[in-house]
């Protein structure tokens, strides 16, 4: 059993020969019990992303990469007023886009982070950029950790313009092993008899009624049955919620800085991977941690060989605190949303 501590992370975040990977595997439940039923995401043409292995054994996605960095990633937002609803939001600048009247919104909710085209809509747009060249010139990562550390940690690929792409540090995913699909079907009954109030003939409906794809159906005027319908699926194995830190990405970061840098990442990461998140994923799909199956986090060496780490939430957040004040966390910014940029964006 290893104990996290600051000679641990430092192995971590600034050693060739320390560990590759920190693991953590957490099981879950569903708040009504294992034996309930949940919702995973439905995606379009193929309705829930299930596979069967060659054992037969199917494997729902639950949560995917990319939903799970979503979710992770405004841990450390700050709240309204710029007042921190909790310790997290120190440790990042804190990037406001306003745009219309009175809106605005975090870089740390928009979906490509640097890459996305907010940014570039903003006056932003030539400093994001000559941090990425940057880095794609020498492998320098520190503007972009001063503009917005979040990049490094779920990813980023700069796809509409440098090219520059830097891998997830933390990647999440959320499964549920050996599933059962279920069906379910409803049927919509008007409150009224529209034909009868002769809103329509009595043909009309009869003819329209039943199809939902009719005009009056999609109004809601007829009866119109669903049936078939995806209606969640029962997990006989494990619900279980899979996350690694590459460190090996972690440590490709450089700059005249780096392992600083590297430290302060590392941190961000930490508290991603450990923070407790919303388990409200979807209608259906409410979950938490297994109290009787503690979290468990493994450092994978080189070699594969695996050890055990204790690491608590409070450790991690202490560890982050330091490594940020020893970096030196970028400015807040507030900054509008240029519709010109937009506009000009989009003819290249």
């Amino acid at each position: 059993m290893t104990q996290f501590d600051n000679t641990f992370a430092e192995r971590c975040a600034n050693a060739s020969d320390g560990p590759v990977a920190l693991t953590l595997r957490q099981i879950l439940l569903p708040v009504e019990g294992a034996d309930a039923v949940i919702f995973p995401p439905t995606y379009a043409d193929i309705g829930y992303n299930i596979d069967r292995l060659s054992d037969g054994t199917k494997v729902a996605t639950i949560d995917s990469v990319g939903a799970q960095a979503n979710r992770m990633e405004p841990l450390f937002k700050a709240g309204a007023n710029g007042a921190p609803q909790n310790p997290y939001a120190a440790l990042v600048p804190q990037v406001t886009i306003t745009y219309g009247n009175d809106r605005s919104i975090s870089i740390l909710e928009a979906g490509h982070r640097l890459g996305d085209a907010l940014i570039r809509s903003t006056a932003l747009a030539e400093e994001v950029n000559s941090a990425f060249r940057t880095y794609l010139d020498t492998g320098d990562a520190i503007a972009i950790a001063r503009l917005a550390p979040t990049s490094l940690v779920f990813g980023v690929w700069d796809s509409r313009d440098t090219q520059a792409k830097l891998p997830r540090i933390v990647q999440s995913v959320v499964r549920a092993w050996d599933v059962d699909t279920l069906t379910r079907s409803a049927q919509y009954t008007p409150p009224v008899d529209y034909s009868e109030l002769e809103v329509f003939s009595e043909a009309e409906q009869k003819k329209q009624e039943g199809n939902q794809k009719s005009p009056l159906a999609q109004r809601g005027f007829v009866h119109v049955p669903a049936t078939g319908d995806h209606g969640g699926i029962v997990v006989h194995g494990e619900l279980r919620r899979d996350v690694t830190v590459n460190l090996i990405a972690l440590r490709r970061l450089g700059g005249d800085n780096g392992p600083s840098l590297r430290r302060y990442v590392l941190g961000l990461a930490l508290v991603a991977a450990a923070a407790p998140i919303d388990g409200f994923l979807r209608q259906g799909c409410l979950i938490t941690p297994n109290p009787d199956a503690p979290p468990a986090w493994v450092a994978v060496a080189r070699d594969g060989t695996r050890e055990e780490v204790t690491l608590g939430n409070d450790d991690v957040l202490a560890f982050a605190t330091e490594a940020a004040s020893a970096f030196g966390v970028g400015a807040d910014r507030t900054i509008k949303f240029e519709k010109a940029r937009a506009k000009s964006d989009t003819s290249r």
